[in-house]
């Protein structure tokens, strides 16, 4: 009897093999890119309430387009447990122009004996509002170094887009409110260096 392997079983195995690992790969790849595409969905629709972020050019448009309509906006500050810094908001609501942008300041201090790196996650409640919230400069947007004792004011600078007014889910709220919280940077940026790289960029 003869012992050889069939060559038409062999070419399918090998086939299968190449399918399964051209899956695998495919699956892994997936992996990789769903955070970042979970997370540019959330940007470009607002969903879960995340925020949008806007230019000064695209704000002066929405201010052509404000109405007399405003709207009340609640702010919220929170700290992860690790964070051992007071963090708040300077006040705790503000009433203000659909359209118009405008500026909230949070406070922090950092109560401990080290510097501590934070970077702040963010969302708005009603979430269907996340859309309709621009934000076109944010302490958000970089991570903050603080010294031991140190006290900091960081602004917001925002606006809520007037295309609000035309959606019947948004037809109710009167209240929008921003939460931050802080958390610690798991890789903090080296102050240093950037506070040489601003100074470079400042006297250039």
């Amino acid at each position: 009897m003869s012992t050889a392997a069939n060559p038409s079983v062999e070419r399918e195995n090998v086939r299968v093999g190449i399918f399964a690992f051209a899956g695998a790969l495919a699956m892994l790849g997936l992996g990789y890119a769903a955070v970042p595409l979970y997370d540019l969905f959330c940007r470009v629709t607002g969903f879960g309430g995340t925020t949008q972020v806007a230019t000064f050019a695209e704000a002066e448009k929405a201010a052509a387009l404000a109405s007399t309509r405003t709207m009340s906006i609640r702010f919220d500050g929170s700290t992860a447990r690790d964070v051992p810094w007071e963090f708040r908001p300077s006040q705790a609501t503000d009433e203000v122009q659909i359209g118009v942008r405008d500026m909230a300041t949070y406070v922090a201090k950092n109560n401990s004996r080290v510097p501590i790196t934070g970077t702040a996650t963010f969302n708005v409640e009603p979430s269907q509002a996340g859309k309709y919230f621009h934000k076109i400069q944010c302490f958000c947007f970089t991570q903050q170094t603080l010294q031991p004792g140190e006290e900091v004011h960081m602004p917001v600078l925002y606006y809520v887009d007037p295309a609000m007014l035309e959606d019947e889910f948004m037809a109710d709220v009167e209240q929008i409110t921003l939460s931050y919280t802080f958390h610690r940077a798991s890789e903090p940026v080296n102050t240093a260096e950037s506070s040489s790289l601003d100074q470079a960029s400042e006297d250039s």
